[in-house]
């Protein structure tokens, strides 16, 4: 057989090349439960017939009629299972973030039209059950855990006929790379949600030009945990089904460390706040140390700080990282589980100060840009040296047009990018002019090959002196600083650049012990004179990284940490701008008083 075409030719293919027994694995009750390439294949068809059977699917109409099937879970295989299924029935997969709001979780089931919905747990019915009667169209809730009242998802599979299975064959007949496979709501920073349509071609094209670059086979494994409601994660696994990789999925974000000794993957895709706290909790440990272990600690953290890809590396050097490596980083990749090639990050800038300390321990961590209307890989950093530039966001993919307009804005076109926003053919005339499509970031390219995120073109904002400030580059450089876990560069219209800084309250907390610095609560200790001092080092040693008009000349430390569930953060870990600047107004007034 060939390469895949459609989404679930990744079943035909990996049970010709590579039929896995942990296909899918995940824990149950303690233990970890696996399933099978030949059991996913079967099942998958069987919970395909069921929805044929129960009136959802069929030959694929046009895009409004198509079916439309809406999931709100945490990562499992049945997640994949209903996708699977979903798309082999030739119905349309409508994920929803589990921290989605009320309203817009009204709005994305009446928008899409979704007749079925999926759920994982009793927490999660409870909040659909609610709004039942505002979403006319939902005619059934199934949940992949047992509780009492309410369908379980086996139902459907258990619905299939002879009759639903022979005709899911005729179905599957039908669909071609050009059928719509999903529609993924953009939460975006601002706004109502808007509907990315993607098709089968859409994803697969990403995964061609993705998998050569990943350093994956049939004998690896991968852990999985970044949800799967949005595009990274879902293409990355068909990536992983294509090359025969087994995918176990993390119980929760807290339990990732002990996953990781228990699965030992091969790979794990992340986002740069997960990295850091990664980190946070290396340095905890680097802390408690004392004498000649504390000593040789912080010295190989030196040492991996001035590691470089693709420039000569002095014969000293070379030694003093065989021995950091020897003493120090190997414990680091025995907590990742000790098989770690390579990790993928994305959604956000990385610092370069983890991207250089992990690679120099032997974890090289890949940085990557896409978006959700590009299936979403643009371009990635690859496992080859001279593949990777640090500070970049790596190659553009084969199968991938860039090119950068005359204000630096990042336009592309290519097999993975969607046709446009689902009812709204006034914003897809607004993403795409002459063929390609406007991303809305700004980019330079470095030596005619490596892409840089620069800005958002809408985050570029003017002071009152007209002069341009780019707030990422600002923030991404104050984020270097231990003490400070959070932060939003303001000063639109004003006179000057100023700062909201979240502080990193662990470390605050630890630096505070150690000073004598009385802590009782955020809201108290902040207040602190020694505390403001502390705060003030830091901006100005940052400071001097940039030109006067963007140095930070006030800021407000805020007493608790932006979230997805406080409404400041997107479910892809970005800072909802509006939202701050909405909510914390009269923070910023006093900035500015």
């Amino acid at each position: 057989m060939h390469q895949p075409i459609r989404l679930f030719d990744v079943l035909a293919h990996q049970l010709e090349h590579f039929p896995k027994p942990d296909m899918l694995a995940a824990r149950e009750e303690g233990v970890w439960k696996t399933y099978a390439t030949a059991e996913v294949a079967a099942l998958t068809a069987r919970f395909a017939a069921g929805f044929l059977e129960m009136g959802v699917g069929g030959e694929p109409p046009g895009l409004e009629e198509q079916h439309k099937i809406a999931i709100i879970s945490a990562n499992r295989p049945e997640w994949i299972f209903t996708d699977l299924a979903c798309q082999q029935a030739g119905a349309v997969l409508v994920p929803i973030y589990p921290t989605i709001s009320a309203a817009e979780l009204t709005f994305i089931l009446n928008d899409s039209g979704a007749r079925l919905l999926f759920v994982d747990d009793a927490e999660m019915y409870d909040k659909v059950k609610v709004l039942r009667h505002e979403v006319p169209l939902l005619s059934e809730i199934f949940s992949f855990d047992r509780i009492p009242g309410v369908r379980h998802w086996m139902d459907v599979p258990a619905a299939a006929t002879p009759a639903s299975e022979t005709r899911l064959t005729d179905v599957r007949g039908t669909i071609t790379p050009d059928t719509l496979a999903t529609i993924i709501y953009t939460s975006g920073t601002t706004g109502t949600p808007k509907g990315v349509m993607l098709t089968h071609g859409n994803i697969m094209s990403n995964v061609e030009g993705c998998l050569p670059i990943l350093p994956v086979d049939e004998h690896s494994r991968a852990l999985s945990f970044l949800p799967l409601n949005h595009i990274f994660e879902r293409m990355v696994t068909y990536v992983y089904f294509t090359a025969g990789v087994s995918v176990y999925y993390a119980e929760s974000l807290e339990t990732i460390a002990d996953n990781l000794r228990e699965v030992q993957p091969g790979i794990f895709t992340t986002v740069p706040r997960v990295l850091e706290k990664l980190f946070e909790k290396i340095m905890a440990r680097g802390h408690a140390l004392s004498g000649f272990q504390r000593a040789i600690f912080f010295w190989a953290l030196r040492v991996g700080s001035q590691y470089e890809i693709n420039k000569p590396l002095s014969p000293w050097y070379r030694l003093e990282l065989t021995l950091a490596n020897r003493l120090v980083f190997n414990k680091w990749r025995e907590a990742l589980g000790g098989k770690i090639r390579c990790i993928v990050t994305g959604a956000a800038a990385c610092q370069i100060r983890l991207l250089k300390l992990f690679t120099a321990a032997g974890l090289p961590v890949l940085e990557g840009y896409g978006l959700t209307e590009t299936s979403p890989v643009i371009s990635v950093n690859g496992k080859a040296p001279r593949d990777r530039m640090f500070g970049t966001v790596g190659p553009v993919i084969a199968n991938v047009e860039v090119k950068l307009a005359d204000d630096g804005e990042i336009l592309v076109r290519g097999p993975s990018v969607t046709s446009g926003y689902y009812k709204r053919p006034d914003l897809t005339a607004e993403a795409f002019r002459d063929g390609w499509f406007h991303t809305g970031d700004i980019g330079v390219m470095l030596f005619q090959k490596y892409l840089k995120i620069t800005d958002r073109k809408k985050e570029l904002f003017k002071t009152s002196g007209g002069k341009f400030v780019a707030p990422q580059p600002i923030e991404n450089k104050f984020r270097e600083s231990p003490f400070i876990e959070q932060i939003m560069v303001v000063g639109a219209d004003r006179k000057y650049t100023s700062a909201l800084i979240v502080p990193n309250f662990e470390n605050l907390r630890a630096w505070a012990r150690d000073q004598g610095v009385d802590y009782p609560s955020n809201e108290t200790g902040l207040k602190d004179p020694k505390v403001k001092a502390l705060y003030r080092e830091a901006v100005n040693r940052y400071n001097q990284y940039f030109n006067h008009i963007e140095q930070i000349k006030k800021f407000e430390l805020m007493p608790r940490e932006w979230t997805i569930d406080g409404g400041e953060m997107t479910p892809t870990l970005k800072l909802k701008r509006r939202v701050i600047q909405e909510k914390y107004r009269d923070s910023i007034e006093r900035l500015y008083a």
